[in-house]
């Protein structure tokens, strides 16, 4: 079982595993960013990051940071806060509200990557999420992302960083022939592990 700390400061392996397939220096959007995790991994493998949330306590340590753009906006609620186009990757982790996932897929630029990973029906055994309203049914990232190409895919259930029931994609939008899985390592200094432990020393809350 990892420690409380992996799991509060780690950027998730899934990310980390796909990142490589994002455009070097393109601009990316973390959906639902909380305390920033990814923000800061995607950040040091040389992106230009977007974050929204509509927690502006959870992302105020990232206001004037370079190379961090923040929003506050409630997406669930409001209007959806980006142009189409506008990014060559979005990440997205622990978060599902239906609806805006027509507003991920449009939001990127022809060969933008989504990396999505989030809880599934079955997580109700082990705690929260419980709201079905909150847990993908099977197969439903897969067949949810038209007119991308899916890369990788996997559902079911994991030990760590705790127990729970999961779905998670890789996908790329636009026809530029097969994605290169040799690039599946995060880029030179985007180590998860190496992330990792800079972030156990940051001043932060845990993040999505």
């Amino acid at each position: 079982m990892s420690s409380p700390a992996h799991e509060i400061y780690s950027p998730s392996p899934w990310v980390c595993r796909w990142a490589g397939l994002i455009r070097p220096g393109g601009r990316v959007l973390d959906v639902a960013c909380g305390h920033g995790r990814h923000l800061r991994y995607l950040s040091s493998l040389g992106f230009a990051v977007v974050g929204v949330d509509r927690d502006e306590a959870a992302v105020g340590a990232f206001k004037g940071a370079g190379g961090v753009e923040i929003h506050v906006a409630d997406i669930e609620a409001g209007s959806w806060p980006f142009a189409p186009c506008g990014f060559d990757g979005v990440v997205v982790t622990n978060y599902l509200h239906r609806p805006l996932l027509r507003h991920l897929v449009d939001s990127l630029r022809s060969g933008g990557v989504l990396i999505y990973e989030t809880f599934s029906l079955g997580n109700e055994r082990y705690g929260r999420p419980s709201n079905p309203e909150h847990l993908l049914l099977p197969n439903e990232l897969l067949h949810s992302l038209e007119p991308m190409a899916v890369v990788a895919f996997e559902q079911g259930s994991i030990s760590t960083p705790r127990q729970a029931v999961i779905q998670r994609v890789c996908a790329v939008l636009g026809d530029k022939g097969p994605a290169p899985l040799d690039a599946v390592p995060a880029p030179a200094g985007g180590d998860c592990a190496k992330m990792a432990r800079s972030n156990q020393e940051a001043p932060c809350s845990p993040g999505r």
